[in-house]
């Protein structure tokens, strides 16, 4: 029996399409408040439909008025994709903001890309919001990408949903991606739904709350219509609530307190229970559907207003750098000091447009702000709204709002604050490169514009790292990998008509030490006049397997036998040294270096004396430390049809991989393995080739292990004929 439709979002008038688009605009500036705000970005594995569960959402929530195709089939492109790169690839390549209205809710969306090479996009966006979407493939499940954006979630303690996307596709289980969840994850999840048949027959998702059949009816699933559970899956429908009772309860003590009692809550005191679990990052509650067929997207909407958090129920924090960087409550009021962080930068056709998320107080158009990383006062010339390319003038900002300004020069990460307080934001984390290349330009006449695109690039993306070769003066990009790297030079010649010569793809390698070796080192310089002298006395030692930091010092000096003024160089030659170790030139890592003691001279005495002399003893003490080169492994997870299984793990072999783990699921074969960086060039061409093009893989950064000992002594050799060369 069909209860009522009075939710329902009808889409056949022109009318009602321009109503909801005006509605949105002004949402902000009438009545709206910040209990009916959302801030979320849309994360997930890549190819697992984010950017389509985007298109569908802008879709129903009027924002624009049509379906396109993700990968620009149909000429246009999905609206968030909006790089011809990314509609030619079919992958989001930069996150893309956007907002909507949702019933009463004002909801700012980040869709960010799901390739591990653009991952700093994910981790930036996920700094500055209040909630996510993690987007599961219902046939695949958790994939390895999957754990990097939760690992990133809960970095930043972001509260989430999951939804479990393609469920028309054949071989998809719902049932069995919530317990990958469970397992591999580690999140207490429960559905919130369950499916009203899979692959072809996939029609509709029952809500356990609510108890009740959620149909997306209407040519584009528009309408959605509830209807009474059927009666062949009531039973399913019982043993999944006693499920979501059961694990909400492990977690919130109302509904724990009741389960014990053996009652039952009610359909508010649940979601009321669910609502709090999530935002305190205890549970994650599970949706579904088929963004593709346009099945479930209406419902997940309504759970990201009734579980995600406002912007006043996400606690954030700055640090007092008028008090020593002590730790403060950031409150979500409009007429608090202003507090703003810059989380992304892009050069568009009006000059840099600077990506703000307001923490605190109000930005408006024409005031005065102050860059607390740099002390520089800025006038606010224009703010926009985003909605992908498009932009939406606006005249103020109020707390809890993620706006662009124009016109403002600054750093990806700054803090921004009204003047009237010294708050800054706590960074973002920013993993290491893997991958470097060369690039020169094809033209001399090319190079001014060479470098103006390694400048933008450089500042828009933090895992972008450019320099010179010292010896050879070329221009080395360094990157999360072959995609990355790629995209770049092909947007230099597609933004600034720079075609590039590149050199081969080179591993960053590092050094590492492997027991502890002491140093007793006296640099003692006299050639008339004051002279140079400093004595360093200490050691150099590995760090713990699981320390946090690569690098560590120790000043354990007792007395004044190195004056107090000098630690600080000493410090230094030790960064120094530990910046090109002897083996190969390579950054050292994983060790540190500890201080005990010196002498000094009254006259001869200086920083540089120290500097040199310390940099000089830890070099010599690396030297005895038993040192080693260490190279990237990537984790690699290779999909492909079970034929073909003994053929990838031979190749995987040759590629001095080591397999970790094999599973069948259904027809294909998933082999996750550990692989050498500098063994996987060329593997796409590989592994298109051997599985007639129907296996894929995608890899992401594990580590840095240790090379074997005759490709060690290869590197060695390689760089010391290097250095003989430029000599």
């Amino acid at each position: 029996m069909l209860r009522f439709a009075a939710n329902s979002l009808s889409r056949s008038s022109a009318a009602f399409r321009s109503r909801a688009f005006t509605s949105t605009s002004s949402l902000l500036d009438s009545s709206s408040t910040l209990a009916l705000q959302r801030n979320i970005g849309i994360s997930a594995h890549v190819d697992s439909g984010k950017t389509t569960l985007t298109e569908r959402i802008l879709f129903y929530t009027g924002r624009i008025d049509n379906i396109h195709d993700v990968k620009g089939k149909d000429g246009v492109g999905a609206k968030m994709d909006s790089m011809d790169l990314e509609r030619e690839k079919g992958i989001t390549i930069q996150s893309a903001a956007t907002f909507c209205q949702w019933k009463d809710s004002h909801v700012n969306i980040i869709d960010t890309p799901g390739h591990v090479d653009f991952t700093i996009e994910v981790e930036r966006a996920l700094r500055v919001l209040d909630g996510a979407v993690l987007v599961l493939c219902g046939v695949s499940g958790v994939q390895s990408q999957s754990l990097t954006v939760d690992r990133q979630m809960k970095r930043y303690n972001v509260p989430r949903l999951a939804f479990i996307n393609k469920l028309d596709r054949s071989g998809a289980n719902p049932f069995k991606v919530t317990e990958d969840v469970r397992d591999k994850l580690k999140l207490n999840a429960a559905l919130v739904q369950v499916p009203v048949g899979l692959e072809g027959d996939h029609k509709a998702v029952v809500d356990i709350v609510e108890d009740k059949m959620l149909v997306c009816e209407g040519d584009r699933g528009e309408i959605v219509k509830e209807y009474d559970v059927p009666e062949d899956m009531k039973d399913l429908v019982e043993e999944k609530k006693a499920e979501l009772l059961e694990a909400v309860a492990d977690v919130d003590d109302e509904i724990g307190e009741m389960f014990l009692m053996e009652e039952t809550p009610t359909p508010e005191q649940l979601k009321a229970a669910i609502r709090r679990a999530t935002v305190a990052c205890e549970f994650v509650p599970v949706f579904m559907g088929s963004a593709f067929k346009n099945k479930g997207v209406q419902p997940l909407l309504d759970g990201v207003v009734d579980y995600l958090p406002s912007p006043e129920e996400k606690e954030n924090h700055a640090l007092d750098l008028d008090k020593g960087e002590e730790q403060v409550k950031i409150t979500c009021d409009a007429d608090a000091p202003l507090v703003a962080l810059a989380f992304k930068l892009e050069e568009g056709k009006f000059g840099q447009l600077t990506y703000m998320r307001v923490y605190q107080g109000t930005l408006k158009r024409g005031m005065n702000i102050t860059n607390v990383n740099s002390g520089k006062k800025i006038k606010v010339p224009r703010i926009v709204r985003m909605h992908s390319d498009d932009m939406e003038d606006i005249e103020s900002a109020g707390a809890g709002e993620v706006v662009a300004m124009f016109g403002i020069e600054c750093s990806s990460m700054d803090s921004f604050t009204d003047g009237s307080v010294n708050y800054a934001m706590t960074s973002m984390f920013v993993p290491e490169p893997v991958m470097s290349i060369s690039v020169t330009p094809d033209k001399k006449s090319n190079t001014a514009n060479f470098g103006k695109a390694l400048a933008k690039f450089g500042k828009e993306d933090p895992t972008l790292r450019i320099s010179t070769d010292p010896i050879s003066k070329q221009t080395i990009l360094a990157g999360m990998g072959e995609l990355h790297l790629e995209v770049y030079v092909e947007r230099m010649k597609r933004e600034y008509d720079v075609t590039c010569v590149t050199g081969r793809p080179s591993v960053n390698y590092k050094e590492s030490i492997a027991k502890k070796a002491e140093f007793n080192y006296l640099h003692k310089k006299q050639t008339g006049g004051s002279g140079q002298y400093a004595k360093v006395i200490g050691f150099v030692e590995p760090l713990e397997e699981d320390a946090e930091e690569t690098f560590e010092w120790d000043n354990r000096v007792v007395g004044t036998n190195i004056p107090p003024e000098y630690i600080a160089s000493c410090e230094k030659g030790a960064i120094d040294a530990s910046s090109k170790g002897g083996l190969i030139g390579m950054e050292v890592q994983g060790m540190r270096v500890v201080l005990e003691d010196g002498a000094s001279h009254a006259v001869d005495s200086s920083d540089m004396a120290f500097r040199y002399a310390m940099s000089q003893a830890v070099r010599e003490a690396m030297a005895k430390a038993n040192p080693s080169v260490l190279e990237p492994i990537m984790k690699l997870e290779v999909v492909a049809p079970q034929e073909f299984q003994g053929t990838i793990v031979s190749g995987l072999n040759r590629r001095m991989g080591l397999i970790q783990n094999s599973s069948t699921m259904d027809d294909n074969v998933i082999i996750e393995a550990d692989v050498p960086l500098s063994q996987m060039f060329g593997y796409s061409t590989d592994i298109r080739s051997i599985t007639q093009g129907k296996g894929e893989f995608t890899m992401e950064y594990k580590d840095h292990q240790p090379v074997q000992r005759d490709q060690q002594a290869e590197l060695i050799k390689a760089f010391k004929e290097e250095q003989e060369a430029s000599a």
